[in-house]
């Protein structure tokens, strides 16, 4: 079988943004550059991250050649290699598992982008990137001479020096993936056998959607869909605020003890349908977006199973014994997110239901072990007074006298990683510890009450 390649660009695609100000302050602090910024350049820097490419900025661009006659190459590099330690952070999170995917399958990774070769080379050794296809500068006398060594790498002339790497070197094209975000890579994309649009801008997202060719976004896992760089949690988290819910009066505590940033996993006892609603509460004001592990039969509901996959909820097949739900949030973990589990699986039914000591399963204390990330802990308490699980709808009618959810946070909890059993112990007491008084309590529940847990049917 023929070989490919895995072709990614840079700006807006492997890169959160632009490499560009990032390039220009190195070569200001190595005095190659006037020390002022041009008038408009915060503004179109802003437009570029923004919008992608356009032509009269990479026109601009075109010209740099000229502007870069006389710099000293060594000078140059050295900007350079300061300059990657700053973009290595800019790197989006979960590039580096495609990167890693395409490598475990024996292809070369190559970086093809407009950026010039020197100013890059550094941080493509940084990322472990194999191959770098570059716009390339001529230089005399170990300096740049104001001319181009090879074409303008960029557009058709994009696609043209891929054509030309991988004929030199036996890459079968038609084997091989390439990532862009921009328009102007249509070309390339169109070269290869695998196309990705990355956080398209509006030009190219148009034309993946008529060629069919699949969208990512490097900063969300596979799947979250994005408009003009805003996934749909963004937008949903909006609406979980306490004072829009008529229908509940929810307190949240602890907010300030889920991470600003950094991957954390929250863990949450389940007592009704609204924990859901409930906690998303507490997460919005985190401000922070959370992928929650969700049973199948959700994804399988005829509106609510698109919208969580949308939200980027990872899919539990129960019964199973696959891995592949803790891999997966393992790899949301590793990229920086924040993941969520119910360590009890589902509400529980019946009796158990009013059980003061809180059974969960091992699946949060695993990943734990797995990742050695912080393990926060959050009580809910009372939703199942706005949505008992005997109940098809939530009591959204009940605005006179709203039944009180609180939500407690808590602090991160103190794990040994000695047993699975002995860390999910731990777990469903620190979640035990925030909730109130009564929940310890032992009692026998009415017949009413035993029948709310139940669901219909």
């Amino acid at each position: 079988m023929e070989q490919g390649a895995a072709f990614f660009d840079l700006d807006r695609t492997l890169l959160r943004g632009a490499s560009g100000p990032v390039l220009t302050r190195a070569l200001r602090g190595a005095g190659l550059v006037g020390s002022r910024s041009y008038p408009g350049e915060a503004a179109l820097n802003r437009m570029y991250d923004t919008f992608g490419e356009n032509r009269v900025f990479m026109e601009f661009a075109r010209q740099l050649a000229r502007v870069a006659s006389g710099w000293p190459l060594d000078r140059v590099q050295a900007a350079a290699q300061e300059a990657a330690h700053t973009l290595i952070e800019m790197v989006q999170p979960f590039a580096p598992s495609l990167l890693a995917e395409h490598r475990a399958a024996g292809r070369p990774v190559v970086l093809a982008t407009t950026t010039p070769f020197e100013l890059i080379k550094p941080f493509a050794d940084m990322l472990g990137i194999d191959h770098v296809i570059a716009t390339r500068y001529g230089v005399r006398d170990g300096a740049f001479d104001g001319t181009f060594d090879g074409g303008f790498v960029w557009g058709r002339g994009k696609a043209e020096a891929v054509r030309l790497w991988a004929d030199e070197r036996g890459i079968a094209l038609a084997e091989s993936f390439a990532y862009s975000d921009s328009f102007f890579d249509g070309p390339l994309l169109s070269a290869v056998g695998h196309p990705f649009a990355v956080n398209p801008d509006l030009r190219l997202a148009a034309l993946a959607q008529l060629r069919r060719w699949p969208t990512l976004h490097l900063d969300a896992p596979s799947g979250v869909p994005k408009l003009l760089g805003v996934e749909p949690q963004h937008v949903l988290l909006q609406l979980f605020r306490p004072e829009l819910i008529r229908y509940a009066r929810i307190s949240i505590e602890g907010v300030e003890h889920i991470p600003k940033t950094g991957p954390a996993i929250i863990v949450l006892n389940h007592r009704s349908y609204f924990d859901i609603v409930a906690a998303g509460c507490a997460i919005a004001k985190s401000g922070r977006p959370i992928r929650v592990l969700a049973k199948k039969e959700m994804f399988e509901a005829p509106v609510l199973g698109p919208l969580i996959a949308a939200l980027g909820a990872i899919r539990v097949d129960r019964g199973t014994g696959s891995a592949q739900p803790l891999d997966r949030a393992a790899s949301a973990l590793e990229c920086g997110e924040l993941v969520g589990i119910f360590p009890q699986g589902t509400i529980p039914r019946g009796e158990a239901f009013f059980d003061p000591v809180l059974k969960g399963h091992k699946g949060a204390a695993r990943l734990a072990a797995m990742t050695k990330v912080p393990v926060i802990p959050v009580g809910i308490w009372g939703s199942e007074q706005v949505w008992p699980r005997n109940a098809k709808v939530p009591a959204v009618w009940n605005v006179i006298r709203p039944p009180r959810v609180s939500v407690r946070v808590g602090l991160p909890v103190q794990l040994e990683y000695d047993t699975l059993a002995a860390d999910t112990r731990r777990m469903m007491d620190a979640i035990s510890d925030l909730l109130p008084h009564e929940s310890r309590e032992v009692r026998m529940p009415t017949g009413a009450e035993l029948a709310r847990t139940r669901p219909t049917g």
